[in-house]
């Protein structure tokens, strides 16, 4: 049970620190753009203190961690507090919100892509030791949880970060229904993850096996 309860606190850091740099990044290229909100705020810090949201960062992926490794869902949901960002000051009027938004998922599968790496071709490096092998364990799931904020957050439902891509592609004649989308989105968002996540699963194994070289389970 010591192990468990070991793996799951890693699989929790891991999560948190993931979601942290997500948030990060979109206060970044918000600065980068124009908007200094989030930096003036404190808020561009890798400090998990500084963005922890005691039920979104902890309670909730915490439970559905402990849920995943029982009852095998495979859900992972949690948030932090979102960065504050301020479009009105962005530069870029058009694309500006679009490039914030991406920036987060950009980050994560990049976090993906790195980990990836390591994990592929470290257990050549260390071929036979135990240190090597449960190391490179930690960098599999790390890659599987930066790919599935990556993907899960590019989903277009409000107030996930595809939904910017959503209401930019949208044509004009649109935009009500994107309105009426943003009204009723956490309500969508709940159904999408308790009904429709597990479609998401596939897409994710798929991108795992072509950064590490082989499934995840």
């Amino acid at each position: 049970m010591g192990v468990d309860i070991i793996s799951l606190t890693i699989l929790l850091i891991i999560f948190l620190f993931s979601v942290v740099i997500h948030e990060v990044s979109h206060g970044l290229m918000a600065y980068h753009l124009g908007d200094p909100t989030a930096k003036n705020l404190g808020r561009l810090s890798l400090n998990p203190l500084v963005h922890l949201d005691l039920f979104g960062s902890i309670i909730v992926p915490g439970f559905l961690l402990l849920l995943s490794h029982f009852a095998k869902t495979g859900i992972i949901f949690g948030w932090a507090k979102p960065v504050p960002i301020d479009f009105s000051q962005l530069k870029d009027k058009k694309y500006g919100p679009v490039k914030v938004a991406l920036a987060g998922p950009t980050a994560n599968l990049s976090l993906a892509l790195i980990f990836g790496f390591l994990a592929r071709y470290g257990l050549t490096w260390g071929a036979g030791s135990l240190f090597i092998n449960n190391l490179m364990g930690v960098f599999e799931i790390t890659v599987w949880i930066n790919l599935v904020l990556a993907i899960f957050n590019l989903m277009p439902i409000p107030p996930l970060d595809g939904s910017y891509l959503l209401m930019a592609a949208l044509p004009r004649r649109w935009k009500k229904y994107g309105i009426l989308l943003e009204q009723y989105g956490w309500f969508l968002l709940l159904i999408f993850i308790f009904f429709f996540f597990g479609y998401l699963i596939p897409v994710i194994q798929f991108f795992f096996r072509l950064i590490v070289g082989r499934y995840f389970f």
